[in-house]
């Protein structure tokens, strides 16, 4: 820890050395903390996700039945006739009085609603929200929407964590850990799936990859996993019959069939949310009513096709099973896709996950008619991995939760195969998903791609300015500045350093300190040195740091410009870095990327016979280098005067 502030505040021991110095993880001893927090929250998330599906059951019961039952039952066996298309209604209009004057961040389905309490609000969610998020997706629900119970149990399990967070003294980043294990803990609890909910939390909510927040989330993950066997049962929630390990090329042809039609299906179903909620959005009355005429079309879609209404376990274990009709199909295809992005675009509470899998087992029953035969509900569990991953963009995530749904782990490279091809075909064809469009709408944009961060692997010895002016301390001020007034300065230099007799640095000057105090103490320049404006402990940078610590230091310091040393000499000046100096590990970065060459000639494979294209090619697109050290780029870039006259002050 203190070689760490010592980093931070730009002094290093003498005898530190730079294998001392650098690691490969920032994580501390504040993990161990975060976790023993985070197992206390995987059993509060395991209770949460019972008191939801005991609710459901519920709701799903008084609203179909008539009768006070928490079992999960369909509503497709109600005997309401008619009448069954007000239940919805009814279902919608007390959601929509509760979002209105309760609070509206329980309207959506859960994830974006929960990405959104971390990136803008230090992830920080209101109490109420743990109450009311349940019992509103809870109604939703046991009304006959057409959702799963995920979304809810997401963003209520990641309130729990946010609340006993923010009892606590944290950071935002250790209260985000704590909401986003919540989470993890109330998905684990509701499906028996920890590492996908670990994954889940990875790939949609942590927008990072690093133990600090990783392990608690995992130990939260697995503690409502092994609480959950107590409470609700023991997975997987959708046993399959066994399949066969190897599937031949006809099999592996139809996986990347499936992968396709997965991923047209994301598409279009992305697509026919948003476009509900843009004709919502220009009916004119409060959106506080949108959410009933969404459950008018619920209730029509229920008295055609009642096998659409609620949650769907059964129907999708059925699905699995092989012992669904070619017309039950279709009706999911058509009436299940219809309702729920009819109801999810009204803004009702209520998941994707379950409606997913239930139309990507449809998807797969449809293709299993033409795909070759590789067992009992084969082709139905790999669309709805590949829906998963389609839709969600988190083709890992969908390989691993449908392993533990089913333990079906033969699957395994099918369903790697359908999840990346329809993974990158919605990513070639939409911008965003249906998690992080409804963010975009909102004017926040969110990055899916993680990358090793360039300041990372590029030290400041590789973009420092070595051809630097050094003063020596008895320099008269008013010289100085008629230099500079002159012109007579290195091109794009702004600070001074300022060394003895013997070259050791003593201190620093900014080149607006000097024409500041040539102005101000106009009197005393005869005898003013820059001994006497200088400041003498300045803040440095060491070559055998990653820019990103240099970085993190002029965020900290608010400086833009330091002295860099010597490691074992810290008043020897080597050079000098600025914040120009750093975007020029970008421009590495994007010449990385951007820049083609063909490293192997064909003529050396080939030594009589070069192609003409080939020639062409080496004519028409010479090689362009970036020269580091240029002095020219620092005048030529028009930085801004607070860049130019920012002081170590």
């Amino acid at each position: 820890m203190n070689s760490l502030f010592l980093r931070l505040t730009g002094r290093s021991a003498k005898a530190e050395t730079n294998e001392q110095r650098l690691g490969d993880f920032t994580t501390t001893p504040r993990v161990i903390i975060l976790s023993a927090l985070a197992i206390i929250i995987g059993l509060l998330g395991a209770v949460v996700a019972l008191v939801l599906l005991r609710l459901i059951g519920l709701f799903t019961n008084l609203f179909f039945f008539q009768r006070w039952d928490t079992t999960l039952v369909s509503p497709a066996g109600n005997q309401l006739g008619i009448l069954v298309v007000l239940v919805p209604v009814i279902g919608a209009l007390i959601v929509g009085f509760m979002a209105r004057y309760g609070s509206e961040r329980i309207r959506g389905h859960g994830i974006p609603e929960a990405i959104e309490a971390i990136l803008i609000n230090g992830s920080k969610i209101q109490p109420r929200v743990a109450i009311l998020k349940p019992l509103s997706s809870a109604i939703s629900i046991g009304s006959g929407g057409p959702f799963g119970a995920e979304g809810p149990i997401i963003m209520t399990g990641g309130a729990f964590g946010s609340l006993i967070a923010q009892f606590l003294r944290l950071t935002s980043a250790e209260r985000k850990t704590l909401l986003v294990a919540g989470a993890a803990a109330g998905m684990s609890a509701t499906f028996a799936a920890p590492i996908a909910s670990t994954l889940l939390a990875v790939e949609l909510l942590l927008f990072e990859w690093k133990p600090r927040s990783l392990i608690p989330v995992a130990l939260a993950a697995v503690t409502a996993d092994a609480a959950r066997y107590y409470l609700i049962g023991a997975g997987p929630l959708f046993p399959t019959p066994a399949h066969d390990a190897i599937i031949g090329v006809g099999g592996q042809m139809g996986c990347v069939l499936v992968g396709v039609l997965a991923g047209a299906l994301s598409a279009l179903l992305t697509l026919a949310v948003y476009a509900a909620e843009d004709a919502f959005r220009l009916l004119p009355i409060h959106w506080m009513w949108w959410p009933a005429i969404g459950g008018v079309v619920i209730g029509l879609g229920g008295l055609i096709f009642p096998q659409a209404l609620g949650v769907g376990y059964s129907t999708i274990n059925a699905l699995l099973q092989g012992k669904v009709a070619v017309g039950t199909i279709l009706g999911i295809l058509i009436v299940k896709s219809i309702i729920w992005s009819v109801s999810l675009g009204s803004g009702t509470s209520g998941g994707v996950l379950a409606p997913l899998l239930m139309m990507g087992g449809a998807l797969g029953g449809i293709l299993a008619l033409i795909l070759p035969f590789e067992g009992t509900g084969f082709w139905e569990l790999i669309a709805m991995a590949a829906i998963l991953g389609g839709t969600m963009r988190s083709p890992f995530t969908g390989v691993i939760f449908t392993l533990e749904l089913t333990h079906d782990v033969n699957a395994l490279l099918p369903l790697l195969v359908a999840c990346v091809i329809a993974h990158g075909f919605t990513v070639l064809t939409l911008k965003r998903s249906i998690l992080t469009e409804k963010v975009a709408r909102r004017g926040y944009h969110l990055s899916r791609e993680y990358a090793v961060d360039p300041l990372e692997i590029l030290f400041v010895r590789e973009v420092a300015q070595t051809n630097v002016v050094a003063l020596s301390p008895d320099t008269l001020v008013r010289d100085l500045a008629k230099r500079i007034q002159d012109g007579d300065r290195p091109r794009g230099q702004y600070l001074f350093p300022i060394t003895d007799k013997d070259g050791l640095l003593v201190g620093v000057v900014a080149r607006s300190d000097v024409q500041r105090a040539a102005e101000d103490k106009a009197s005393e320049l005869a005898h003013l040195r820059l001994a006497d404006i200088m400041n003498s402990d300045p803040v440095v940078a060491y070559p055998d740091e990653p820019l990103r610590v240099a970085v993190s230091r002029m965020a900290s310091t608010g400086l833009t410009r330091f002295p860099v040393v010597e490691p074992d000499n810290a008043r020897k000046v080597v050079g000098m870095v600025s914040l120009h100096d750093l975007l020029k590990a970008r421009a590495h970065n994007l010449e990385a990327e951007q820049r083609r060459e063909r490293i192997l000639p064909l003529r050396i494979a080939l030594p009589r016979f070069r192609p003409r294209s080939q020639a062409t090619e080496s004519e028409s697109e010479p090689d362009v280098e970036v020269e580091p050290g240029d002095e020219s780029t620092t005048e030529s870039t028009g930085e801004s005067e607070a860049d130019k006259t920012t002081s170590q002050t």
